[in-house]
């Protein structure tokens, strides 16, 4: 009686634990899951074994990092390595320790061009000089509900847009760039209204005044996603003014990111364009 009450107890934490997502999780991972799951239902594999895989190395500690091998279960998206700030050997390390873990994509952010080289010499790596991102694995197909559009004031803005663009993208989203469609010259934009109103979610990234986030949040029926930049003249405070006006936007639906980021205003996006009801028998 109690090995089945026990047994009754694991699978349902497990299942609450797989219920975690917010985003669909890669084949390969949701596949390993339900094998799991099969083979404790069938005898094959033994509660007390189940139990030791699942708790075991929820991080691997390398000294200068400890890995959180567990995030893709709990989060739906694994680790990603932010790159500033941490020497390139450093980096490798850590990608390379994530690669040894089974970890399909890994993305690196604000990677500088030195470590990229550093990095390209020792595993596979797309490197994209202007969004300052890093790319080890093969991007997954768009499997969202639709479509993500990033859109910017001026041409200034577009390395934030691309750091925005390239997330959503390594996270299985099929985007659309809108570059240089800022208020200044509003007819730019208006010309993209079918983009608009198809998107699933839009990213807004402006600087100066930050009108952009305001133009487009009257425009869409959707969620708009704003990024201050900190592209603008002496009064524009690094971007602080573009991030005041995005905060006081007049047009519902709109929520703003900090400064410059773009990596989370495309995670963001993505967890919007992978949402499911929580009660959905596709989160089983």
């Amino acid at each position: 009686m109690q090995a089945g009450c026990f047994c009754c107890n694991f699978f349902c934490a497990f299942i609450w634990l797989y219920r975690l997502k917010r985003i669909r999780r890669s084949e390969l991972e949701e596949r390993e899951l339900i094998d799991m799951l099969k083979a404790v239902s069938d005898g094959r594999m033994s509660v007390k074994d189940a139990a030791f895989k699942i708790k075991e190395e929820p991080f691997t500690d390398i000294g200068y990092a400890k890995l959180d091998n567990h995030r893709g279960i709990r989060q739906g998206v694994p680790e990603v390595i932010y790159g500033a700030g941490k020497t390139k050997e450093q980096i490798l390390g850590i990608a390379k320790q994530m690669q040894q873990n089974g970890q399909d994509v890994i993305l690196i952010t604000r990677m500088s061009g030195e470590a990229a080289e550093y990095v390209s010499d020792n595993m596979e790596l797309r490197y994209d000089e202007l969004a300052r991102i890093g790319i080890i694995g093969d991007v997954p197909a768009p499997y969202g509900m639709g479509k993500i559009v990033v859109a910017t004031g001026g041409t200034s803005d577009i390395p934030v847009a691309e750091e925005a663009a390239l997330t959503a993208e390594a996270l299985g989203n099929e985007v659309v760039r809108l570059y240089d469609v800022g208020v200044a010259g509003l007819h730019r934009l208006m010309a993209h209204m079918e983009d608009i109103m198809n998107a699933q979610v839009i990213i807004a990234i402006a600087g100066m005044e930050g009108a952009l986030a305001s133009v487009i949040g009257g425009l869409a029926d959707c969620p708009v996603i704003a990024v201050p930049t900190s592209v603008g003249y002496g009064a524009s405070f690094h971007g602080l003014s573009a991030l005041l006006s995005m905060l006081n936007s007049c047009a519902s639906g709109v929520s703003v990111v900090n400064i410059d980021n773009g990596f989370g205003a495309g995670y963001m996006a993505s967890m919007i364009n992978h949402m499911q009801p929580k009660n959905s028998e596709a989160n089983i």
